[in-house]
């Protein structure tokens, strides 16, 4: 080795704050669906009963629907931040990273859409 000193030797290998900012994320969203899946649960045990019509109608309520919104934005950017670091790890090919990466956005924007307009539509309709 060198006689440099040692901040010498990593200087330029990179930053050690890169993944603060996703490590972050994954935190905050974690948070975020345990609250909101409390709350889920809870309500859910609170109903009479587990009916269609008694479940689209408490649904279709406002703030009933935006907690389940936000449980599927939660739910699903916490599953893309996952599985993106999964694939960051474990697919060392460039081309096949970022088609995998690309699959994995979009199917986390396909299912999280399907989702919303799933629940917005009972809210915007109510129970039919």
């Amino acid at each position: 080795m060198g006689s440099g000193t040692s901040i010498g030797k990593v200087r330029g290998l990179g930053s050690s704050h890169a993944g603060a900012h996703h490590w972050l994320l994954q935190r905050f969203t974690a948070i975020g669906n345990v609250v909101l899946t409390i709350w889920l649960v809870a309500s859910i045990m609170m109903l009479p009963d587990l009916g269609y019509a008694t479940v689209s109608s408490w649904l279709s309520q406002p703030i009933p629907a935006v907690a389940m919104i936000l449980l599927i934005v939660c739910t699903f950017w916490h599953a893309r931040l996952g599985l993106q670091v999964l694939i960051e790890d474990y697919v060392h090919q460039a081309g096949t990273k970022f088609g995998v990466i690309a699959a994995l956005n979009l199917a986390v924007i396909g299912g999280g859409a399907f989702a919303i307009f799933s629940v917005a539509r009972l809210a915007l309709v109510g129970a039919a």
